[in-house]
């Protein structure tokens, strides 16, 4: 009888939902659609996805892959995602810490016994996380105190790649890919010169015109910054299965998005916000979300995760404006309309 009754209770909870979670679903849809419809200075092209609890319920695909042969884009089409790639390299990290491999806290010096700067000994892997370390190149002094200042860059990265190496013995690609096998993210891949898979071509919109870019800056050297290759629905599952537990323990999972120092970023408002392991910890409208951006090679990328609510929003473009000012124009409108729903609430 109690089995029955629970039963009851949760099918009328079920429908007294639905129509609501339907509303919900139906003002996203016309708000983004009217952003993707805006006549900007320059248009969006690209996919945007909204999930919740791993399932899609926006999506929208909208432009060309390639635009001088007018080859439509598609949901399976891959895109640089840049400075997105950065949170691969933080898992990688903490999944070594997590078999005793690497000390957060310990001198960088410890993994990287080749630097001969006496500041080695002063740069923990924590700061090279959070951006924190002071390091502008080994070759010369530090620019702050490490730990006293953030100075967001690629070369922390880099130097978390090269530690990687040294203690696994295999390079940021195989242990990036064999991590994608792991969890099933089969859309994604490292960046390669040879294999370009469903990768689609980037633009500048320079001049009212769009202009392709034959020149990557992704080097092998820089792949733990920027070098990840993936689509929407790959990042959304990534999120489902990076923030629910599925892949770093909750004591790990809580040290990489427990903000450590502040940055600013236009993209989440004009006061610094939390920042931690190539994360950021985002309080706006009184909502909580963590996430990322990327930007370069004619691409451009948010990652959001909302929490309380269990939502993902990721935009990835294939035209990147020159002007600054238009920099994640159409990831700030997706965002901000998010934030006024009661989708994320």
């Amino acid at each position: 009888m109690k089995t029955l009754l629970k039963i009851l209770t949760l099918g009328i909870i079920y429908l007294v939902c639905q129509p609501i979670f339907a509303q919900k679903n139906a003002q996203v849809k016309h708000d983004f659609e009217k952003i993707i419809n805006s006549k900007h200075s320059f248009p969006f092209n690209g996919v945007v996805i909204v999930s919740k609890n791993g399932k899609t319920i926006y999506e929208k695909v909208h432009g060309f892959k390639n635009f001088e042969d007018k080859i439509a884009l598609n949901n399976s089409n891959q895109f640089e995602i840049m400075s997105n790639s950065k949170l691969f390299t933080s898992v990688l990290i903490l999944k070594e810490a997590e078999k005793g491999n690497i000390n957060l806290q310990q001198s960088i010096k410890t993994y990287l016994p080749e630097i001969s700067q006496p500041w080695a000994d002063s740069v923990t892997v924590h700061q090279l996380l959070n951006h924190t370390h002071g390091i502008k190149d080994i070759t010369k002094p530090l620019l702050f105190k490490p730990g006293t200042e953030f100075k967001y860059g690629n070369y922390s990265n880099v130097l978390l790649g090269k530690i990687l190496t040294n203690v696994t013995n295999k390079t940021f690609r195989e242990l990036a890919t064999n991590l994608f096998k792991e969890i099933g993210l089969n859309e994604t891949f490292v960046y390669s010169k040879t294999e370009k898979h469903q990768l689609v071509q980037g633009y500048f919109y320079r001049n009212d015109s769009l202009v392709p870019n034959y020149q990557t800056m992704i080097t092998e050297e820089e792949l733990p910054a920027d070098g990840i290759i993936s689509t929407t629905n790959n990042l959304a599952k990534w999120n489902n299965l990076l923030h629910n537990g599925k892949i770093l323990k909750p004591e790990t999972y809580q040290l990489m998005i427990t903000p450590s120092t502040l940055s600013q970023h236009d993209v989440f408002g004009k006061t610094p916000q939390g920042y931690a392991y190539n994360i950021r910890n985002v309080n706006e409208n009184n909502v909580n979300y963590v996430g990322h951006t990327g930007l370069g090679d004619g691409f451009s990328s948010l990652n959001i995760y909302f929490p309380k609510s269990k939502v993902s929003l990721i935009v990835l473009q294939n035209i990147m404006p020159d002007d600054s000012e238009d920099y994640y124009f159409y990831e700030k409108q997706f965002k901000n309309s998010l934030l006024k729903s009661n989708l994320v609430r």
